[in-house]
C-alpha cells in the first residue's frame, strides 16, 4: 500500500497557476500557434486553456506546468479537429509540400504540414508525448500517429533541403 505524505505534497493554488502562466506565456502561445497555425486561433485557444486551468486548481503542484500544456493541446484539438487522412496512399508529390523560406519564418516547415501531421509532429516530437497519448488525445489509432509522424518528418526534411 502506498501512502501519500500530506505535508510533503503541495497542491496548486490560483497563485501557482498565475505564476506558471506568467513564466510559460510565450512557450504556451508558441505551442498554441504551432498547433493552430493561426495567430487569432492561437490567442483564442490559449485564453480558453487558461480559463480551464482555473478548474485545475487543486492538482498537484508538480503537475501544474504539464496541466497547462495539456489544456492548450486539448483546446487546440477541439478548435481544429485534426483527423488522419488515408496515409496508405501517399504519393511522392504530396511529400514535396510548398516551397517556403525558412529565413522569413523559422516555423514555416511546421506550419505547412496538414493539420493532423502538424499536431502529431508538435505533440510527439516537440512535446514528447507517446504514440499512445497522442492517439488518445487525437481520437485515432497509434498507427495513424506513427504514419503521420513519418510523413511529417519526411516533409520536414524535403522542405529543409
Amino acid at each position: 500500500m502506498h501512502f501519500v505524505d500530506e505535508e510533503a505534497t503541495s497542491y496548486a493554488t490560483a497563485a501557482d497557476f498565475l505564476k506558471t502562466l506568467e513564466e510559460e506565456t510565450h512557450g504556451l502561445y508558441l505551442l498554441s500557434f504551432l498547433l493552430t497555425a493561426d495567430h487569432d486561433k492561437a490567442r483564442q485557444c490559449l485564453i480558453s486553456a487558461i480559463g480551464e486551468c482555473v478548474e485545475g486548481i487543486g492538482v498537484l503542484m508538480d503537475w501544474a506546468r504539464l496541466w497547462t500544456r495539456r489544456m492548450v493541446l486539448k483546446h487546440a484539438i477541439q478548435m481544429i479537429r485534426p483527423a488522419p487522412e488515408n496515409a496508405d496512399h501517399v504519393s511522392f508529390i504530396s511529400l514535396q509540400g510548398q516551397a517556403t523560406s525558412a529565413q522569413n519564418n523559422p516555423f514555416a516547415t511546421i506550419l505547412l504540414l496538414d493539420a493532423f501531421e502538424r499536431f502529431v509532429f508538435v505533440m510527439s516530437i516537440l512535446e514528447g508525448q507517446s504514440d499512445q497519448e497522442c492517439a488518445l488525445l487525437l481520437g485515432c489509432s497509434r498507427r495513424d500517429v506513427m504514419m503521420a509522424r513519418v510523413l511529417a518528418l519526411q516533409r520536414q526534411s524535403s522542405t529543409a533541403a
